[in-house]
This record gives structure tokens, C-alpha cells and sequence, in this order.
């Protein structure tokens, strides 16, 4: 059985165009997208207000792509997309979208990186994408050199996008390195680039952005999202949110109803970088840029930029509910709307939040990277706390049991499995995990799900379960292979798993079960050598990789006849042992 959108969700206006860059669809008016000039400011700066109009930011992003053009020596109709890969390790910043959309009118892609990374990590990707150049920020400058350094490019093929002073502890950009600013300044200079001469597919099969994911399992993979891909699901966002925003349209108004949002995850992560950065600004909404979390700055940002809809994670969610006292202090009046993702929302923690905040609209999305992200969301016309809401437009899935039976009917847990014009191109250099994860037209998710029929009668969807591997920190993916296999460098180490144990603060965190070397004294303190090792981890890897659900010693390791590691076997395992200390399954 195929599900669809409900009924009333509006079908999709026109197909998603697919000769076309993103930087068309985002900054021409010819695709439905709000008029330039009655749209809010894209981008503004959490920090200080500085903030471009939407006309400025189409003309910066023509200008940087002149300098690039320049710099680089790219044309726009020579070479392949991947001749022409830029590499983004930054925080938040005004810049990073027009920088992607600059890249992208040079037929270029951008291939963003977490700024949590370690040196070692932001070199697997570097090296992994080929990238050519990399742009990064003060705070993060020293990493990104040590990276670059061992990849092999060159200093002068290192950039600087600007962040506010204050959060770059007073630093200015080092002599000799060229900011994006320098980039726009010499564009100016220069004569007008010829445009991109695509054919019609040309945009849904070209790579646009190469973000990395674990995917259903195994080491993190680039994943190819093509410009095709970002503009349907921006397009789907629009149009499945319409209905409801047209409501809150006043009559004295000329065009529809715009936004301010809250843009404090991180642009380089999926959820960030679609709904947030695309989906808002093509509706004309503006985007308050944050470039960390800090819950005091969060909270005066919301007062003083009057921020409509609050796009966060749940263990925002979370802290917000178990601080009332500070929210109290703060006018948190303007907010009508709160979106949720990259990890589920309890329905216990969305009441939490509703007792505080019965005015306003507590939604939830569900998607992936390789759904180039929002498959299903809730309406503010049908919340149903616990689900993920209704399938947007375009959107197909399908139900099946672990031995590849359709599922007919609500309420029956199995694999979601997505079709829509949003599912990504594959993952790059990786034949086999594409033919595990894309089949017949379908995107298999890992996810263990069920259909509903909610109070309104519109069918929902509720993730249940996790068939994949993948562990969620603070809606960061961890990848258990990754962890084990750098567990396995450890002298003390000589098997391990890694799996995801509940966190009230995180939602998950990885727990490894080690069997310990026999080069490991008898004499030797267990509670000694598992710090050694999570200092191994901690000296290596970004925090929210680090082993905070502690490490178990066990005399082997559960595995198939074929060597794969059996988690499920250590998950059942630690469930029983939660809950016979009565902890939180």
C-alpha cells in the first residue's frame, strides 16, 4: 500500500524545475518564490543586527561568484561540478548561504562540514570530496589549516567568512588571508559572468551540496544532493505549510504572510541548510543567524528580534521545559510556532512545553539527509503530540516487515520507505551502500514505522523504532563504526561495540562494551583503563562523539557468521539492565 499527503494538502504548483542552479530558484522571482522586495532581511546576525536586504544579498552573491570565478579560474560552462568543490567548516554566518549560492551559479558545489569536528575528522572530508578550496572562521582556523595542510591545499586556498568580533574573541582575519568580503569587493570589479548554459536535467543530476551522513549504518558518507533535489523540498515545505499561513495573512498586507525565524542550528547539517535556510528565505521569511547555542543569547534573541517560529532540537526542548523560571524573564510573546527534528520529541516533553506555552503551535518533521530532509511534519492545524505529522506533497512511502512484505494497514510497525522528487542523487564512491539504501525508486530509511489515522482523520506518521545503527547526540549523527574503529587503536582494546543509550540532556549517547586486550594486567584498575580510553576518544573526535554512556567490560563480542557486529543483542542487553536498576529505558 502506497501513502500519500492527506487530501488537504495542496498538490505541488508546477514540477520542481531541473535546469535550473538553486541560486536561480532562490533569488529570481519566476518560481513563486516571494517578491524580493517585500521580503524580509535573508540573513541577520543574532548578535549584532547587521543584516543585508534580499535585493543586497542577490547582488553580493553575483558579485562573490565574479570573485570566485576569478580566484579560482572557473567558468561557469567548463569542467564538471566536481572540478569546482568548496568545502565550508564554519560557524553559523551571514554569508554561508550566499557563499553555496555563489559557488552554485559557477556550477560548482558546496560541500558544508559540522564545526564541531576535530583536524582529523574535517581531513576524511576534505580528502573524501576533493575538495579545492576551504572556508572557515577565526574561532575554527587552527583546525581547518592543520587539515588543509595534510590534504594537500594550499594556504592560499584558505578562506575566512566573518563572524561577529565578540564571538571570535576580538580576532580580526590574519594578514595576507582573503575574507568573502575580499571576494565581493574584487567582483565588483569585474564584468558579469556568462550564464550557466544547462539543458533541462541538467539541475537533477548535478551535485549542489555534498553533506555527509552515516546513512543506515557504516562511516559517514557524501552524500550528493542535487539542485533539483534542495529546490522540491523547498517547494514542498512552501506549499505544505500555505494553507495555514494564510490565515495569519492581515488584510491591509500586499503580499503573503512572512516570517522571522530562529536560525541557530547548524547550516551545515540538513535540517539547518533546507528547512531553515532555503525553505524560510524563499518564502520571503527572515532568518536570525546565531553561529552556537547558548541558551541566555537563544532566549534575548527571541525578545529582541521578535522571532515567529523557533526551529530547534529536543534537548532544547528539553532544557527549555526544566527552566521556567528563566523563561519567565524574558518576552517570549511574538512566538506562535515551534518546529522540531533531527531526533524524536517526546510526547511527554511537547505537553511539558505546552502547560508553559498553551498559545503555541508544537510541531514535529521527520526526515534525513538523503531525503534532502522534510518527508512528513505537522500541520499547526493537526498536532498530534508523539507523531511526525502528514507526508508533503510529491511525497510516497511505503511500509514493509523485515522480510519485505508490504504493510495494508494502520498500526503495523516496518521499514519506511520514501519516494519524492527530494531523494538525493546517492553517496559518493560508494556503489554498495547505494544499492542497499535506494531501491526500485524508493529511499529505505532504516526507520521502523507506523501510519495512523489521527483525531482529524488524516493519516500520520510515527517513527517507532530505529532498524539503523545511527546514534542521535543533540540531533548529531554518530556513526558506532566510526567509534569502534578508532576504540580498536587503543592498546587496551581488542573488541568492541558501540551503541546509543537513552540521555535526558543529549536524548542519546554512546555506550561501548570492550573486550579488553590480554596485554590488560589483571592488576590493572577497569575504571583506570575506561577512562584511558575515553580520553582516547575525547583527544580525537568532536564532544558529542564522546563515550558519555560509559564503557562496559565483556568477554566477547556478539557477532554474525559473517563478522557483523550483532547491537541489537547489546541494546536487549542493556535494556534488561535499566531496567532491573529501574532507569530510563
Amino acid at each position: 500500500m502506497t501513502f500519500t499527503a492527506p487530501s488537504w494538502v495542496p498538490e505541488l504548483p508546477f514540477d520542481p524545475p531541473d535546469g535550473i542552479p538553486i541560486a536561480d530558484f532562490m533569488l529570481e522571482e519566476h518560481y513563486g518564490r516571494h517578491p524580493l522586495g517585500y521580503s524580509k532581511s535573508p540573513f541577520t546576525c543574532g548578535l549584532t543586527g547587521k543584516h543585508y536586504s534580499s535585493l543586497e544579498v542577490k547582488e553580493r552573491v553575483d558579485y562573490l561568484a565574479r570573485g570566485l570565478a576569478k580566484e579560482f579560474g572557473w567558468s561557469p560552462n567548463e569542467g564538471s561540478e566536481w572540478d569546482k568543490v568548496v568545502a565550508v567548516f564554519s560557524v553559523n554566518a551571514l554569508d554561508t548561504l550566499p557563499l553555496a549560492w555563489a559557488t552554485h551559479r559557477l556550477g560548482g558545489i558546496q560541500s558544508p562540514v559540522n564545526a564541531a569536528y576535530s583536524a582529523a575528522e574535517l581531513e576524511y572530508q576534505l580528502k573524501d570530496s576533493g575538495a579545492k578550496a576551504l572556508f572557515t572562521c577565526i574561532p575554527l582556523l587552527k583546525a581547518a589549516q592543520e587539515a588543509a595542510q595534510k590534504v594537500g591545499i594550499p594556504s592560499n586556498r584558505i578562506y575566512i567568512l566573518e563572524v561577529p568580533e565578540k564571538f571570535a574573541g576580538g580576532k580580526s582575519s590574519p594578514s595576507g588571508m582573503k575574507t568573502v568580503d575580499d571576494l565581493i569587493r574584487e567582483g565588483q570589479k569585474l564584468d558579469r559572468l556568462e550564464p550557466l548554459n544547462w539543458e533541462p536535467g541538467h539541475g537533477a543530476k548535478r551535485t549542489a551540496f555534498l553533506c555527509y551522513s552515516s546513512g543506515t549504518s557504516g562511516l559517514p558518507k557524501g552524500v550528493m544532493i542535487s539542485h533539483k533535489n534542495v529546490i522540491a523540498n523547498t517547494l514542498q515545505i512552501a506549499v505544505y505549510d500555505k494553507p495555514y499561513r494564510d490565515t495569519k495573512r492581515l488584510p491591509t498586507e500586499q503580499t503573503d504572510y512572512t516570517d522571522v525565524a530562529l536560525g541557530l542550528l547548524p547550516m551545515s547539517h540538513i535540517y539547518g541548510l533546507v528547512v531553515i535556510c532555503h525553505a524560510s528565505v524563499y518564502r520571503g521569511d527572515g532568518v536570525i543567524v546565531l553561529p552556537k547555542f547558548d541558551f541566555t543569547t537563544f532566549l534575548e534573541s527571541v525578545q529582541r528580534f521578535k522571532i515567529n517560529s523557533l526551529f530547534l532540537v529536543p534537548p532544547i526542548i528539553i532544557l527549555m521545559t526544566k527552566n521556567k523560571s528563566v523563561l519567565d524573564k524574558y518576552d517570549l510573546s511574538s512566538v506562535w510556532s515551534i518546529f522540531t527534528g533531527a531526533a524524536p520529541l517526546g510526547k511527554e516533553t511537547a505537553e511539558d512545553l505546552q502547560k508553559i506555552f498553551p498559545s503555541w503551535a508544537i510541531r514535529q518533521g521527520y526526515g534525513l539527509t538523503e531525503t534532502c530532509t522534510v518527508v512528513c511534519s505537522s500541520s499547526p492545524d493537526d498536532i498530534w503530540f508523539g507523531s511526525s505529522g502528514s507526508l508533503l506533497p510529491a511525497v510516497e512511502c511505503k511500509i514493509v516487515t523485515t522480510e519485505g512484505v508490504e504493510i495494508t494497514g494502520y498500526d503495523q510497525p516496518g521499514e519506511l520507505l520514501v519516494k519524492s522528487p527530494s531523494v538525493v542523487l546517492g553517496y559518493l564512491h560508494n556503489e554498495k551502500a547505494n544499492k542497499e539504501t535506494f531501491q526500485d525508486g524508493y529511499m529505505r530509511t532504516g526507520d521502523e514505522a507506523v501510519i495512523r489515522k489521527g483525531p482529524l482523520g488524516h493519516e500520520h506518521v510515527f517513527i517507532v523504532d530505529r532498524i539503523k545503527e545511527l546514534i542521535k547526540v543533540k540531533g548529531h549523527q554518530v556513526a558506532p563504526a566510526e567509534l569502534e574503529a578508532h576504540l580498536l587503536t587503543h592498546p587496551a582494546v581488542n573488541d568492541c561495540a558501540v551503541i546509543q543509550v537513552p540521555d535526558d540532556d543529549a536524548g542519546e549517547v554512546p555506550k561501548a562494551f570492550i573486550v579488553k586486550s590480554p596485554a590488560v594486567g589483571l592488576e590493572e584498575n577497569d575504571r583506570m583503563v575506561a577512562r584511558q580510553i575515553q580520553k582516547h576518544v575525547e583527544e580525537h573526535k568532536a564532544r558529542y562523539k564522546w563515550i558519555k554512556g560509559g564503557i562496559e567490560f565483556i568477554d566477547v563480542i556478539p557477532k554474525s557468521p559473517s563478522g557483523k557486529i550483532l547491537r541489537r543483542f547489546l541494546r536487549d542487553k542493556e535494556r534488561e539492565s535499566r531496567r532491573a536498576k529501574g532507569a530510563k529505558l
